[in-house]
Parts: C-alpha cells; structure tokens; sequence
C-alpha cells in the first residue's frame, strides 16, 4: 500500500492548482485554446539523445516542425490510449484482485493527466481515437488474458516514459509547458517501474531487455536504443567492468524515442 499511497500523493490534482501561481500558469497554458501564436522549433531538437553535436545538428534540419500543440496532442494522444487500455482492464474483470488497488490508482493518474492535457489544449485538442487493443493482426486478448494485459501495460508505460523525454527539448521555449510534462513523465515512470516489477522483471532497463512480444521491439530499440552507451559524446562501455559492465552503463541512462517511432508503436492499436 505504501506504493499506492505514494502515487496519489505524486498525482494529486492539487499540485497543479493549489497554490495562486500554479493556477495562473494553467491559465497561461490554456490560452493556447484562444489562439496564440506558438513557436514552432525543430523536431530534431526534442530528441534529448547521447549522440554528438555534429549529428544533433543534422537532427535539427529535419524538414518536420513541432510546435507546442504538435506535441500537447501527440502526448493527449499516448494518454487517452492508456486511459482507455487501464478503463477497460477494470471493468473486463481480468486484473488479478491482488493487483487491483495498483490498476484503479494508475487509472485514476490517467484520467487526470487526459482532463489537464484537455483543459491546456481547450478548442485545439485532437478528437480521441478509436482502439484496438488487439493489435489487429495481433490477435491480442488482452481483457481476457492477464499475462497479455500486464504484457501491454509494461509496454504502454514504457513507451511514455521515453515519449516524454523524447519531447522534452521541443518545450524548452516555453518554462510552464515543460514543468507539467514534467510532472507527467516522473508518474509515468513510477508506472512503468512497479508494472515491471509486477511482471519479475527489474524496475529499471538493462541494455534493451524485455520479455514482450516480438512486435514490440521497437519500444526498447529506435535511433538511439536503450542499449545505448554512448552519453554526453562520451562513449562509457568498457569503463566499469567492476560495477555491472556495460549493463549497468545503460540502465544508469533512460534513451528517449522520437515523435515518429512513438506514433509508429501507438498506431499498432489505432483503428
């Protein structure tokens, strides 16, 4: 319980409007629904990788834009799809009543975390997608099938850890955007992490270890892969075979994954 109490502590909805400055930035945020102007900046930049400046660089002059809606929508999106994967969970009947205080609390943050994205976005939030949490194809049944549920969750949680940070850099124009993403991305990196542990699997990544499906190699992989060892330009492998080796470098560092690679992973389960 004490995991369950410390997420809704974590979530609690306050600390985003308790205090009078708070407040106002939400009401700063908001305005993006009456039409002011936004900065677009490189997509390359929101990447937050470990490659060299050289290729940073190259990143930057990709054709793509993103501006603060781009990304308040893409993130709007991953939260509804994991809003809607946890709702049905609960009400399929498939969650292991042990488990079932750890799902409602997750849900609950999912829930919260759609209503903010909605309210920052006002008239410009996207309309919410169809899901097939079948994977189509997949054939996935993951409402009857608790190990394919857990499976999934693992997956979903995963891939929006490392969806915030891959659009970290793509706020930095704007202080009180970045924040709330913030304030989003630790969460789902507590879920991400007592979801593996659930699953026996370590509440961090080793190099690009995982026991999920084939098809979702791709959350673990990327331009810059989780078995990445390579951080500020400073290739780290080989320099501490005494403390873990090469594994423990890459578990030290969470790589981010690209608007692309995310959409690509998200759109398995879209109609």
């Amino acid at each position: 319980m004490n995991f369950i109490k410390l997420l809704e502590t974590l979530s609690n909805k306050e600390i985003l409007n308790a205090k009078g400055s708070r407040r106002e930035s939400f009401n700063h945020i908001k305005s993006f629904g009456k039409g002011v102007a936004l900065a677009s900046i490189p997509f390359g930049l929101a990447a937050t990788s470990s490659k060299s400046k050289a290729a940073t660089m190259s990143m930057a002059s990709a054709a793509f834009q993103a501006s603060n809606l781009d990304v308040l929508n893409f993130a709007l999106k991953l939260e509804y799809l994991e809003q809607e994967f946890y709702a049905m969970g609960l009400d399929s009947g498939v969650i292991d009543s042990d488990d079932m205080a750890v799902f409602q609390t997750i849900s609950t943050h999912e829930d919260e975390h759609v209503k903010f994205l909605l309210g920052a976005l006002g008239d410009n939030a996207d309309a919410k997608p169809t899901f097939d949490f079948t994977g189509g194809d997949l054939n996935l049944d993951p409402f009857n099938d608790y190990p394919t549920f857990m499976a999934l969750a693992q997956g979903f949680e995963d891939t929006g850890v490392r969806a915030y940070k891959g659009q970290a850099g793509a706020l930095a124009n704007d202080g009180t955007l970045l924040e709330y993403a913030l304030q989003i991305h630790s969460v789902e990196a507590r879920h991400a992490s007592q979801v593996r542990r659930m699953r026996g699997e370590k509440g961090w990544i080793t190099n690009s270890e995982n026991t999920l499906p084939s098809q979702f190699a791709g959350i673990y992989g990327g331009e810059t892969p989780e078995s990445n060892t390579v951080q500020g330009g400073v290739d780290l492998a080989g320099m501490f075979t005494n403390f873990g080796g090469n594994g423990a470098v890459t578990a030290a560092f969470d790589e981010p994954l690209t608007m692309a690679e995310v959409i690509k992973i998200a759109e398995i389960f879209i109609v």
